[in-house]
């Protein structure tokens, strides 16, 4: 859908803003109202105990409505059925008393029941803001760009990275061997599977155990520890656990699945980690796909940041998925932006999905830095010549990419690449 350009969302006031496109078969301001009700002092009819005096103090705003269009059908199936639906901008805020600083009362607020009312036939929710306040007391990411380059010793250019595969089915030893190629091949950075966990075939313990040895071994040789985003994802207790384990074995990063786990689960490991959180977007579809519900990934990542998500996945450019290049561009530029003044440290952006080296000039022509991680399962392990090969085909890629150069110009210097350049 193409919106007009408006001012981006501030909470300079205070209060908490956020911006929704809206579709409605009844009058605008009237299903506005509702909205602004249902999700702060209303509900479906006058009670008593809602006095001027409670509205004025805690009762959701309309800031702005801005009707776009009008069309003959609705986005979504509803029961008010009208003539015409229009399409909107709506801006509500709300005092920040209504909720005090917390995450999961946040979300509650913003994208509660709001989307199934009578009154809507699409809704979605495409940016946030919250004031000083708020993000003041979250923790935010703990490391970031900066603690993820110090802690995986690449200080320039991104970090390159791949996805343990088969997803499933490998043994901890099979695993292991795998890494322990990866590692050969100078590799920056390697992550489980989102489907990767505890499972009787390749239980946790052994295989961060085995993993962790082959880490170790490695940068004893080179002087340089790749970092291994372990997944965690569990109850909280068992995440805690296998993050200290994970730390007393000398890793450096763990992994979880943000719709799994949830807000309070994130928090709740911010406040015991050690080490940076890799946060996985695993199930993003159900929430973003239909254009006409759910969420834009950047007040969703928003969220999660102010949890302390230190790296997000974005997806990737010519994904395996539905996701267009434009929206996944638009989606990395927003981890990479500040917040706001509590907290001005950014998220590392991870661009995974069916990527090889042929995205690597593109992504970088788009998003003018190499502030990300890149991470190609099988565009590395798929690699003809062996995985060391296909580690050093990616690197290639990004220097050609940095440096303006044609892949294949740059190519006829670098065999693994040539080689890769035929597969990929």
């Amino acid at each position: 859908m193409t919106l007009p350009d408006l001012p981006a969302l501030s909470a300079a006031d205070g209060r908490i803003h956020a911006r929704y496109w809206l579709e409605t078969g009844d009058d605008p301001r009237r299903a506005a109202e509702v909205i602004a009700g249902e999700q702060s002092s209303g509900t479906f009819t006058a009670v008593p105990g809602e006095t001027p005096a409670l509205k004025a103090r805690s009762g959701a705003r309309v800031e702005r409505l801005v009707v776009l269009e009008a069309v003959d059908t609705p986005s979504l199936p509803c029961l008010l059925k009208a003539s015409r639906y229009q399409r909107c901008l709506l801006d509500l805020s709300w005092p920040l008393a209504n909720m005090g600083p917390s995450l999961p009362n946040l979300m509650a607020t913003i994208a509660g029941n709001l989307f199934e009312l009578r009154q809507v036939s699409g809704l979605r929710l495409i940016d946030l803001a919250v004031p000083t306040a708020f993000a003041a007391a979250c923790p935010g990411p703990a490391f970031g760009i900066a603690g993820t380059r110090r802690l995986a010793g690449v200080e320039r250019g991104p970090l390159i990275g791949t996805i343990i595969k088969p997803s499933v089915g490998l043994s901890p030893q099979e695993t292991a061997d795998t890494v322990r190629q990866l590692l050969a091949g100078g590799i920056d950075f390697i992550k489980d599977d989102e489907l990767q966990a505890d499972g009787p075939h390749c239980p946790f313990d052994q295989r961060a155990s085995l993993v962790m040895q082959a880490v170790n071994d490695a940068a004893q040789s080179s002087g340089r520890k790749a970092m291994v985003a372990f997944n965690i994802t569990g109850e909280i207790d068992e995440m805690r656990r296998r993050h200290d384990q994970v730390l007393a074995l000398g890793g450096t990063c763990v992994m979880v699945s943000l719709n799994s786990i949830g807000l309070t689960g994130l928090l709740a490991l911010r406040r015991h980690s050690q080490l940076p959180i890799h946060a996985h977007r695993n199930g993003w579809g159900y929430l973003s796909r239909h254009p006409a519900l759910g969420w834009d990934y950047a007040p969703w990542q928003a969220l999660w940041r102010l949890a302390g998500a230190d790296h997000l996945h974005v997806n990737g450019l010519a994904n395996k998925f539905s996701e267009a290049d434009a929206s996944v561009i638009a989606a990395a530029r927003a981890v990479l932006r500040p917040l706001n003044d509590a907290h001005p440290m950014v998220a590392m952006p991870v661009f995974s999905s069916g990527q090889t080296g042929l995205q690597a000039a593109p992504t970088y022509a788009a998003l003018g830095t190499a502030d990300l991680i890149h991470a190609a399962g099988g565009g590395i392990l798929g690699h003809p010549g062996g995985i060391a090969a296909g580690v050093a085909a990616m690197r290639e890629a990004w220097v050609a990419a940095e440096a303006g150069v044609p892949i294949a110009e740059h190519a006829q210097r670098h065999p693994a690449l040539a080689q890769a350049l035929q597969t990929w």
